[in-house]
């Protein structure tokens, strides 16, 4: 059984904010394999599937951004679901906008809602997608990850999501060693 979380925080404020890309993403992704309306549960919401048999859980933590490990925790253990079946999907600062960055394991890089899920997991050894959102021109970090994308940022990201429901099927069907070797792009700045 896989788990595939989507990083964001609850709310029609948040819904498409540059800090809600899991969120995003995972309601593109259940919206492609056409599945059944999220559920919620585990403080979060959820859907359950079989891709390529093998049982699939989707999740948004609806704990907030800085609290997502605890839920995550949560349907890991109901679930039994080890780290090397565990994959996080979230937004991230450092890299360029709509770029991708896959690892297997690491540290937060500043990010709150992953700080957060490393400490409940008490390991940094599970799967990642990151998805660049860039920085803010004037520095002003809390409100750029709270603002709106733009409708352009929207449907460039669609594109984007494309490319990463391709590596979460790689995962799913292959592993994700396979998904980083078809989807991690070199990037000249240094990551991590």
């Amino acid at each position: 059984m896989k788990l595939i979380v989507g990083l964001g925080n609850p709310g029609q404020e948040y819904q498409n904010t540059r800090h809600n890309v899991g969120f995003m993403f995972l309601d593109y992704y259940a919206s492609v394999k056409q599945l059944d309306h999220f559920k919620e549960k585990f403080n979060g919401a959820f859907c359950q599937t079989t891709l390529n048999h093998e049982k699939v859980i989707l999740f948004k933590p609806y704990s907030y951004m800085n609290l997502s490990g605890e839920p995550i925790v949560e349907v890991m253990q109901y679930f039994h679901i080890s780290l090397a079946d565990l994959l996080v999907v979230y937004d991230d600062m450092d890299l360029p906008f709509c770029s991708l960055r896959l690892r297997m394991k690491g540290n937060a890089g500043g990010h709150n809602g992953m700080k957060n899920i490393l400490l409940k997991l008490n390991s940094n050894e599970f799967s990642r997608i990151r998805i660049g959102i860039d920085r803010p021109k004037d520095g002003n970090q809390i409100d750029y990850v709270l603002s709106s994308f733009s409708k352009e940022d929207i449907f460039n990201l669609q594109n984007v999501f494309k490319k990463v429901a391709a590596a979460v099927d790689e995962f799913i069907v292959n592993n994700f060693a396979h998904a980083m070797n078809l989807y991690n792009v070199k990037m000249e700045k240094k990551d991590e």
